[in-house]
């Protein structure tokens, strides 16, 4: 007997019984070096940009469609060794570090890239970046030019097509120190912190919320100042965290609260803020139209699978927002809280293999739907 040996399917549970083991909360190499085997397995080339960023790709080379799967191999720390929850000798649970976030998208997601054969227009990428959980450097270096993105994080097999954004800066009040004893001959920089934040209190007085983020939010978080019990304080600094929201940016949102703080401490004080000073863009708020094929398709799929077909914002920022404005969707197994609390970052975290398979069976059958060759 002569003819080809058809390749075996990609098990996705297998492959993260394989990853959790691999500690990458504080070196991707080695989980870095196990996926590049794992694409190479499948005869498909894999490299490894300047920037950590691991890229495989297959299908057209000018396609009119191009789908990109994204998701991220490092962890938070510290390492979570890897369980096996087991129930009448089945396998139903996959605990340890990066279980749910987000080795368990990242199965799911090679399930689809493996199972889809592209029509002839038609190119899938898959883009795996080194340090989601830091400060994103191998998200910021793509340059994909894509039409579709599907974003892998734990979402309960929901649907994410927006996300709020999130900036950090710092504002800091300027005055004059004098003598406590003096102290009309000095200029009182933490006395202005009232004005302050009653400005910070008011400051989306009045904004129309998101249509399907809601509304931003702005609150203060770490507050530090003067030098001495008996002296006024020449300076007064207050750390505060944004959640945006489409169309703000941070640039924008900075001169606007500069601006707003100015109006509302006395002239005497000073006022500066800035945004926390880091090597790449702050995760931006994205919203991609609810209505459009890639989040239908995907929500449908996820309903056959054995999903709810929810479609919902993301609660927590993502490098998805480095893909937008083109269309993006966030989707994986996993949660990131339970009805017990925390799941992702937690030592508790974990995911359900049923839902692992839902994942798999709902990308490939979007991607089929999406770019794939009629059958």
């Amino acid at each position: 007997m002569s003819g080809t040996v058809e390749e075996p399917a990609f098990d996705a549970v297998s492959f993260l019984e394989a990853a959790v083991p691999i500690a990458s909360n504080e070196d991707v190499a080695e989980m870095r070096e196990f996926l590049v085997e794992t694409i190479e397995s499948r005869g498909i080339d894999a490299r490894v940009d300047d920037a950590g960023n691991t890229l495989a790709s297959k299908g057209a080379t000018d396609p009119e469609t191009h789908l990109v799967f994204n998701t991220h191999i490092d962890t938070v720390s510290p390492h979570v060794p890897f369980e096996r929850d087991q129930i009448d000798g089945h396998l139903v649970r996959i605990r340890g570090r990066g279980s749910c976030d987000a080795k368990g998208p990242l199965a799911a997601i090679l399930s689809a890239f493996f199972a889809i054969e592209t029509r002839d227009d038609a190119r899938v990428t898959l883009a795996v970046t080194p340090d989601e959980e830091v400060l994103s450097t191998g998200a910021a270096a793509l340059d994909l030019d894509a039409d579709l993105y599907v974003v892998g994080e734990p979402t309960g097999l929901d649907v994410c097509p927006a996300a709020k954004g999130r900036f950090q800066g710092t504002l800091t009040l300027t005055g004059s120190a004098a003598h406590a004893a003096e102290a009309d001959s000095g200029v009182n920089a933490i006395a202005g912190l009232e004005g302050a934040l009653a400005a910070i209190r008011t400051f989306d007085a009045g904004r129309e919320s998101h249509s399907q983020l809601g509304s931003a939010s702005l609150t203060p978080t770490v507050v530090s100042g003067g030098e001495s019990t008996n002296q006024v304080p020449a300076a007064c600094e207050l750390v505060l965290d944004r959640r945006s929201v489409p169309p703000e940016t941070a640039e924008g949102f900075r001169a606007e609260l500069e601006a707003a703080v100015r109006e509302a401490v006395p002239d005497d004080v000073g006022v500066d803020f800035s945004l926390t000073d880091r090597p790449t863009p702050f995760l931006e708020a994205f919203a991609t139209d609810a209505s459009h094929e890639l989040v239908r398709t995907l929500a449908d799929a996820s309903e056959r699978a054995g999903g709810s077909g929810v479609v919902r914002p993301f609660t927590a920022a993502t490098e998805a927002s480095y893909f937008s404005p083109a269309p993006v969707v966030v989707f994986g197994p996993g949660h990131l809280a339970d009805d017990e609390g925390a799941v992702a970052h937690a030592d508790r975290e974990y995911v359900d293999v049923d839902d692992l398979r839902r994942a798999a069976a709902a990308l490939t059958d979007a991607t089929r739907r999406l770019v794939g060759r009629e059958r």
